[in-house]
């Protein structure tokens, strides 16, 4: 019996160990990242758990009024982004493409592209791989039920998801984030 008692004691003791070092280990980790970091991969991991989709627990959506068309919510947009100085890159108007191809009528789809080159310098200059979230995507899309929604990528992970960006470079991608949810809310409302 003693015998069992040892060997539990000594397991206990090297669960202790071993669990110590990795919290020593994880918080060391964890202080060089940004400090919104673990509130953002909580959100992200509750929104995962909520949807069971991961593309739709690292977007922002927004309904569109129902009294506003797609011409209207384009207008608009265009003209918020226009007030930012946010530049309209491109547009792929995925809908009429897939209609092209197929023969046959698709749901609206729109893709926007909204950058600000100047930003896109700088994230650039930080990290190549930010050229995977640039521009800024907005999308314009009928649901199966014939409702508008907006979609753009929600940017908390890119700004706060590793180590703090430099001052200056967070703060830009902070402000963009403001410009870009600007942009949607007010096409969303049709709010010039």
């Amino acid at each position: 019996m003693n015998l069992f008692k040892n060997i539990f004691a000594l397991f206990g003791v090297i669960v202790f160990l071993v669990g110590s070092a990795f919290y020593i280990k994880f918080q060391s980790e964890l202080s060089q990242f940004d400090p919104d970091a673990a509130e953002t991969f909580t959100n992200m991991f509750n929104g995962i758990l909520e949807t069971r989709n991961a593309a739709e627990a690292t977007v922002w959506k927004f309904p569109v009024n129902e009294d506003l068309t797609a011409e209207e919510v384009e207008e608009t947009m265009k003209f918020v982004a226009n007030e930012h100085n946010m530049s309209n890159v491109g547009e792929l108007p995925l809908s009429k493409d897939i209609g092209a191809k197929t023969g046959k009528d698709f749901r609206f789809v729109k893709i926007f592209l909204f950058c600000n080159s100047l930003t896109a310098a700088q994230m650039l200059d930080y990290s190549d791989a930010y050229s995977a979230y640039l521009p800024c995507r907005i999308t314009l899309i009928e649901d199966k039920q014939g409702k508008l929604w907006l979609y753009t990528l929600n940017m908390d992970m890119m700004i706060h998801g590793g180590k703090s960006l430099p001052p200056a470079l967070k703060e830009e991608a902070m402000n963009v984030k403001r410009i870009i949810l600007d942009i949607v809310k007010r096409g969303a409302e049709g709010d010039f």
